[in-house]
């Protein structure tokens, strides 16, 4: 199972997965409308019907299965007791720790359609730079991130820790480490014919980082994640310290 979150190079891991013919096939089986685009026509909504396609269509000819999962998309599914239900599973966490890029890629990929670099055009939009949207994305892909560790944490789980940088510097080291989390023996090969992600940044990419850090950079406190966070927890801490001195006051 590839924990983790949108734009962190999770294509590229699953192809290169598949590539080797002995890690199963790790797709994204809980987003219906991804799978009816890119590889099943009549692939199914239904959570229930997906978890079955993990075993059916994500599994080699040994056994073994693969499938992915964003954060976002465990919230929608939990009813299927996913994890329960899958024999033996194996947890790799997947992370892109420059999440500037990484909300920039998700924001040009969700202005132009295009979310693999081999995917048709849907449009001819010229992605125009939003500095809200671009920290909105930025502070997703964190609190993603951060309730996987608490997944992990809450769990007693060890996963295989990969990154983005990682990956790309060296997709054979990655593959390997995946090899040995398996616990699969004898040499396993990637066969580049069947990798088709590449990297998509371009020129628009770099503009946009620089011109984010300019207007959007602060360095006064560390970023807030969400309502939950910074002042919002002193205020809430305050508020409960409160009602409790009032139920002590009360006894």
């Amino acid at each position: 199972m590839i924990c983790t979150e949108a734009r962190s190079g999770s294509n590229f891991l699953c192809q290169l997965l598949e590539s080797t013919g002995v890690l199963g096939r790790p797709l994204e089986y809980f987003n219906g409308e991804g799978r009816r685009k890119f590889d099943f026509p009549d692939y199914p909504d239904d959570p229930q019907a997906q978890l079955a396609a993990i075993l059916e269509y994500g599994a080699g000819p040994n056994g073994v299965f693969g499938f992915k999962l964003f954060s976002r998309q465990a919230d929608r599914v939990s009813a299927t007791r996913w994890a329960e239900r899958l024999p033996g599973l194996r947890f790799i966490h997947l992370e892109r720790l420059d999440y500037l890029g990484q909300a920039i890629s998700a924001e040009i990929g969700l202005q132009t359609g295009v979310h693999r670099s081999y995917a048709p055009k849907t449009s001819e939009v010229t992605p125009r730079f939003d500095r809200e949207k671009i920290a909105e994305r930025m502070r997703s892909a964190a609190r993603g991130q951060a309730r996987w560790r608490l997944f992990f944490a809450r769990n007693g789980i060890s996963p295989l820790y990969l990154t983005y940088e990682g990956l790309s510097a060296d997709p054979a080291a990655a593959v390997r480490a995946v090899v040995d989390l398996m616990g699969i023996e004898g040499p396993v090969v990637i066969d580049p014919a069947k990798v088709r992600v590449a990297i998509q940044r371009d020129d628009v990419n770099e503009a946009w980082r620089q011109r984010f850090l300019k207007e959007a950079g602060d360095l006064t406190a560390p970023e807030s994640l969400g309502a939950h966070s910074g002042r919002a927890l002193v205020r809430d801490g305050a508020t409960l310290i409160k009602q409790r001195l009032g139920l002590w006051a009360k006894a």
